[in-house]
């Protein structure tokens, strides 16, 4: 018998509407993600990176339930809280630090459910914020072969053949690099490769170790992010590989988990 394999949890809402729930949960709260089921929707659910919230259409338990709350944690809470007082948001707690060490402020939701969204306060735990290397410029051009390997290489693994750096660079769609704004040495880079057809891919983010922490590799997403909204016309999807310790890094940016096959293929036998 195989050992379960845990994903997220998801809390269920009773709610009068669907529609109407699933709107304020996007445009006030800022979810990502939704779904419904059923015409008219008789449950229905979204999504924030790891953060899940279904609802299901049943206006008394919904009179009966509020009140009810959930407890969220988040990277950057002081970035959330200052989103969802723009958003207008009833804020029914304020954001402050309490006793057990979490910074946490309580938002009451559409239906009268109790949303409290907490974290790790600013420079504890969660290392520099996004963009606070002053010596870093972000521009959008592609990394030569050199610098390309020179990146790669500062991180302490295996370089790809010069040829084979050459055709990443040369069939990327996009390439943006980090250089640093005194010497110009290009310190990170990385790519968009795409098939011309909806789909594109996310490739090699890559800080050089010494530079690592401080920003750079969010800045390098979020151009690529930026890159993708000017030009992307059509219903698309971007896809990556990552770690799973990197999962977190890549989710601010709306991507999410998902199930798939790979087949890896290595030299074979006198290559």
């Amino acid at each position: 018998m195989s050992e379960p394999i845990f994903s997220h949890v998801e809390p269920i809402f009773p709610v009068r509407d669907i529609p109407e729930t699933i709107r304020y949960w996007q445009e006030t709260l800022g979810f990502t993600h939704q779904w419904t089921w059923g015409d008219p929707p008789s449950v229905g659910g979204v999504a924030w990176q790891k953060a899940f919230v279904q609802f299901m259409r049943h206006p008394v338990l919904a009179e009966a339930s509020k009140g009810n709350a959930i407890w969220i944690r988040l990277r950057h809470v002081e970035d959330l809280y200052i989103f969802h007082q723009s958003r207008n948001a009833e804020i029914v707690a304020p954001l402050e630090v309490h006793e057990y060490g979490m910074a946490q402020y309580t938002v009451r939701e559409l239906n009268g459910y109790y949303v409290h969204f907490a974290g790790n306060p600013a420079g504890r735990g969660e290392g520099t914020r996004d963009g606070g290397h002053e010596r870093v410029i972000i521009v959008a051009r592609k990394p030569t072969v050199m610098e390309y390997s020179q990146v790669q290489g500062a991180l302490g693994g295996q370089t790809e053949r010069p040829e084979i750096a050459a055709n990443i660079i040369s069939t990327a769609a996009f390439g943006v690099v980090a250089e640093d704004a005194v010497s110009g040495e290009v310190v990170g880079c990385a790519f968009l490769l795409t098939d011309h057809a909806g789909f594109y891919y996310v490739k090699n983010v890559m800080v050089r170790t010494d530079r690592q922490g401080s920003g750079i590799g969010s800045a390098l997403m979020r151009a690529l992010m930026e890159w993708l909204e000017r030009n992307v016309t059509m219903p698309s999807l971007v896809g990556l590989f990552a770690r799973e310790s990197l999962e977190p890094f890549y989710q601010q940016f709306g991507f999410l988990p998902s199930f798939g096959m790979v087949k890896e293929i290595g030299e074979g036998p006198g290559d």
